[in-house]
């Protein structure tokens, strides 16, 4: 574990933590989201992001200088299903649209309490949808996630799979794949995780679901299917309360018959990608996934 990291955790733990475990209005986190990524995180040099309409919904087109027109990664942001946005994530989203050499697209799907499910699936459908009507091919798309955004990554690709047009891979970060409550690691990982209160999850999928079963395949990808499923990254860490979200969706996608990789980082907190430029292992990551999408884009 590098320095940094080090110091990242013992940050989180004594700022993010105590923070994540009081605030308690939906818009006081997206408010605070926005204003702190935008203090803590630049993006990276010769990068251009573009505001677009996909699916009927605004989007961000980030693109670096030698980045390829013909194939995209889709990504969805993290923030519980309740904030966040493609702003937010733009700085970690540029690095990865640098590294991969390819366009990254931040859907702005609808967010809960205001909009529950099965809203913001609705709308990651429409943009893939649109993409498909724009000429872009299923293998010509990588769809990616962090958090709540790698659990509706999945629950689309999920979808994509059962109707026959499934993308070229998923790369999914620190993925939220079982709103019901059910990780193992949720009690167990309960102190060692220095960024997310597991006392708050039930709380925050309430939510989203507002009454909706939590074992929707929809709503926790964990319990759905995927035929003829296409390469999956899973990147997630040994600290990180939802690491069972990703170990056990692992075994099942393994025997379905799926290429799964899964990466278990020590020490990391929850989706550490974002803090590429402040720790090694964010950058290790982010190169990972670049590397990944390179490889089923076939370029």
């Amino acid at each position: 574990m590098s320095l940094q990291l080090q110091l990242l955790n013992l940050a989180m733990r004594l700022t993010a933590k105590p923070y994540l475990a009081r605030v308690s209005e939906p818009a006081k986190l997206r408010a605070d989201m926005e204003f702190w990524s935008g203090l803590i995180w630049r993006a990276a040099p010769s990068t251009v992001s573009l505001p677009v309409t996909l699916g009927g919904r605004p989007a961000l087109s980030i693109r670096s200088g030698k980045g390829r027109s013909n194939r995209v990664i889709v990504h969805f942001h993290g923030g519980a299903f309740i904030a966040g946005s493609p702003h937010t994530h733009r700085p970690m989203l540029s690095r990865l649209a640098r590294l991969a050499g390819v366009e990254v697209i931040a859907p702005d799907y609808r967010l809960a309490p205001e909009h529950p499910f099965p809203a913001a699936l609705e709308d990651a459908q429409a943009v893939l949808d649109d993409l498909a009507a724009k000429g872009f091919a299923p293998e010509e798309i990588v769809l990616s996630g962090d958090s709540a955004g790698a659990g509706l990554a999945l629950a689309l690709l999920s979808k994509l799979c059962a109707r026959g047009t499934p993308p070229a891979g998923l790369i999914a970060m620190s993925p939220w794949t079982d709103l019901t409550g059910g990780a193992p690691s949720l009690v167990l990982l309960e102190d060692a995780d220095p960024m997310l209160v597991a006392g708050r999850m039930e709380e925050v999928a309430g939510y989203y679901l507002q009454g909706h079963a939590a074992d929707d395949p929809g709503a926790s990808p964990l319990f759905a299917d995927y035929p003829n499923c296409p390469p999956v990254l899973l990147q997630t860490s040994e600290r990180d309360i939802l690491r069972d979200d990703a170990l056990r969706l692992e075994d099942r996608l393994r025997t379905a018959g799926v290429d799964v990789t899964l990466q278990l980082w020590p020490e990391a907190p929850h989706v550490w990608q974002m803090f590429d430029g402040w720790v090694p292992e964010a950058r290790a990551a982010l190169c990972d996934a670049a590397d990944f999408a390179r490889r089923v884009l076939k370029i």
